[in-house]
């Protein structure tokens, strides 16, 4: 029995077959699966803020922030923003270290409270601030300009339908977009599943103290959400020149990307544009 065999009775529905075959799997992905396969979890993962911030406090996210901060710093540098919106901030992880020497007026927009409320105690003392509590769809009904507008791991949140919409309402009222999101292949449904199974259990392997708390309350709901039918699903993500096919179509010019960091589930890269603004 392989993790492959549970993961596709998933996609088929049958998750109480899913979790038998998962637990006979002994590796960290299939004892992780069938826990929340057995679980009366809901599927959502944003709201559960304690597994998100162990998540992204290691496992490979140390130097992947790093590497996103930097790249937003040269980005600051050489735009030097005298307003910037930051969609779905999240803590302010990216953000923060990337204003070093920088002080425009600061949008941040986030549907969680708690790494709203996390993101704004971290900003520097005496920036101007407008805090948003909301996801972007509502947001972007009568945004101003913003000479950078920003989204780090967040518009893979959104169907591509209305991420469609998203981009295409900022693109009027943005100088610079910056886009740091997962190169993820294209496959076939086999080799999809084949690669969800290497991915996970990739990164599940480099969580040690913290492992039952980031599978349960983040990745196990993200995989999930991504094969059963039903299930509350938290990630659209798709291959870099998807992201530059839906930028350009949203009405943003210039697009360009810079690979950042080779991160274990996917690499990571920035995409630059320029929108109307």
């Amino acid at each position: 029995m392989t993790i492959i065999s549970a993961l596709g009775a998933l996609t088929a529905g049958e998750r109480d077959r899913a979790r038998e075959f998962a637990a006979r799997v002994g590796s960290p992905l299939g004892t992780a699966l069938a826990e929340y396969l057995g679980s009366d979890a809901d599927g959502t993962v944003y709201d559960r803020p304690a597994a998100f911030q162990a998540f992204i406090d290691g496992g490979g996210n140390v130097g992947l922030y790093e590497a996103v901060s930097g790249a937003l710093t040269a980005l600051y540098d050489r735009v030097r923003p005298g307003a910037l919106l930051d969609v779905g901030c999240g803590d302010g992880r990216a953000l923060v270290p990337a204003l070093a020497g920088h002080r425009p007026r600061v949008t941040v927009v986030e549907p969680s409270t708690a790494l709203l409320r996390t993101a704004v105690e971290r900003l520097p003392d005496g920036l101007v601030v407008d805090a948003r509590n909301t996801g972007v769809e509502e947001f972007v009904t009568g945004p101003g300009r913003h000479d950078v507008a920003q989204s780090t791991f967040a518009l893979h949140a959104l169907p591509h339908d209305v991420r469609d919409a998203v981009l295409a309402a900022l693109a009027p009222h943005v100088g610079t977009l910056a886009v740091v999101e997962f190169d993820v292949p294209d496959l076939s449904p086999q080799r999809r599943l084949e690669f969800l199974a290497e991915t996970y259990e990739r990164g599940l392997a480099k969580y040690d103290d913290d492992r039952d708390l980031v599978a349960q309350g983040f990745l196990m709901p993200v995989l999930t959400g991504q094969l059963l039918p039903g299930a509350v699903r938290s990630t659209w993500e798709q291959p870099a020149a998807a992201w530059v096919a839906q930028v350009t179509r949203a009405g943003f010019a210039d697009v360009e990307i810079t690979p950042l960091f080779d991160y274990w589930s996917s690499p990571a890269f920035l995409l630059t544009a320029t929108g109307s603004a």
